[in-house]
């Protein structure tokens, strides 16, 4: 009999690092032999990290316009298609990064509902140290409202454990420090300390997903109410678009001049940047800039060093402003950065709103 695949999500707040996590995962698993899918999710289409992952060479399902667990089908059935030309045996799922209650919507459904069997991981989630410090911490300075701080919180509550992401840009103090806010808040959940870019705690992290017994077993309430007005305070965007000119462009200077140029006016705006991220595309080159706070700076994640006369990108935006805000902004930068450069840029697909209520298709407690 064949061995059921092993499904493993990985949660967490906007920007935490759950791409990059995902990504290292599979080429782990891909190292050991092992056939790997993974399905990604977000409110709207044209999402980075699919594209992202894609370029990597990865086997990549999107469930677009609505959350897994509101689109339950729409996860299973994304999973049977990537199944359909080789059985996986490892299925990576990255849920979208706003939503919480994934155990009694997902993994449960999955369990007791899905005719098709899995092996499923415990859960992780991912935090990045500004949320934990600003959330947890009580440093004053929280950036978010306090009903997108449930979720936040919410999201951790429900976790097999946590993993702690970019402990490569702390000092050992501020480790500490974040663990200890976390066991107070949470005591009984493990930690894994991890830099997703570097691989340090990634071992630890493997040991985790690896556990078998009965994960998944933490019962949470969930105000609806709250969880429903947390996402909806913030604007979310997704842009594709088409940069040319009659001179070189460098695809890497424009990307990163573009998430500067918007981080510029949300700071201006007061708007806290909960994700921000562009990917350029030109010939099998692929380059990508990203903004995870906006008390951080845009760094280019990946250098494509690609010059020529014309390219696509994609812009992926999540911050807590009004969408008619977000999308002048976004529009604005865009327009700004191909008059500096002396090209044309062409909006090509554009969508803009709050995310709806919360209407799981299943909720099993």
């Amino acid at each position: 009999m064949a061995t059921a695949p092993r499904f493993i999500m990985i949660g967490g707040f906007l920007g935490a690092g759950k791409t990059t996590t995902i990504a290292r995962l599979a080429s782990h698993f891909r190292r050991q032999g092992k056939s790997v899918a993974i399905v990604t999710n977000d409110q709207a289409t044209d999402l980075v990290d699919t594209l992202l992952l894609r370029s990597q060479g990865f086997s990549v399902g999107e469930v677009a316009g609505s959350c897994f667990c509101c689109n339950f089908d729409g996860l299973t059935d994304t999973v049977e298609s990537l199944s359909s030309c080789e059985r996986p045996d490892i299925i990576l799922a990255e849920p979208v990064g706003s939503c919480t209650d994934l155990v009694a919507t997902v993994i449960r459904p999955l369990e007791k509902i899905y005719e098709q069997p899995f092996d499923i991981a415990p859960y992780g989630v991912i935090i990045k140290p500004s949320h934990g410090s600003k959330i947890l911490g009580g440093e004053g300075q929280r950036g978010f409202s306090p009903k997108a701080e449930y979720i936040f919180r919410k999201q951790i509550e429900e976790a097999d454990f946590v993993i702690l992401n970019r402990i490569d840009e702390l000092s050992p103090e501020d480790v500490d420090g974040l663990i200890k806010s976390l066991s107070e808040n949470y005591n009984g959940t493990p930690i894994v300390r991890m830099s997703a870019k570097t691989g340090e705690g990634f071992e630890a992290l493997c040991k985790h997903l690896d556990m078998a017994g009965l994960p998944n077993q933490r019962v949470m309430e969930v105000d609806y109410d709250v969880y429903a007005e947390g996402e909806a305070e913030l604007g979310w965007l997704n842009c594709q678009a088409k940069l040319a000119s009659e001179q070189t462009l460098e695809m890497d200077t424009f990307l990163l001049g573009l998430l500067q140029s918007m981080h510029r006016e949300f700071l201006a705006q007061e708007a806290e940047v909960a994700h921000l991220k562009a990917i350029g595309m030109a010939e099998g080159a692929y380059a990508v800039a990203n903004l995870v706070s906006s008390a951080d700076q845009p760094v280019l994640s990946l250098p494509s060093n690609w010059q020529g006369t014309n390219f696509e990108f994609v812009v992926n935006a999540r911050v807590a402003i009004s969408p008619d805000e977000l999308e002048d902004i976004v529009r604005k930068s865009i327009s700004e950065e191909a008059l500096q450069l002396n090209a044309s840029a062409q909006v090509v697909g554009l969508q803009c709103f709050r995310p709806g209520r919360p209407v799981p298709t299943h909720r099993l407690v």
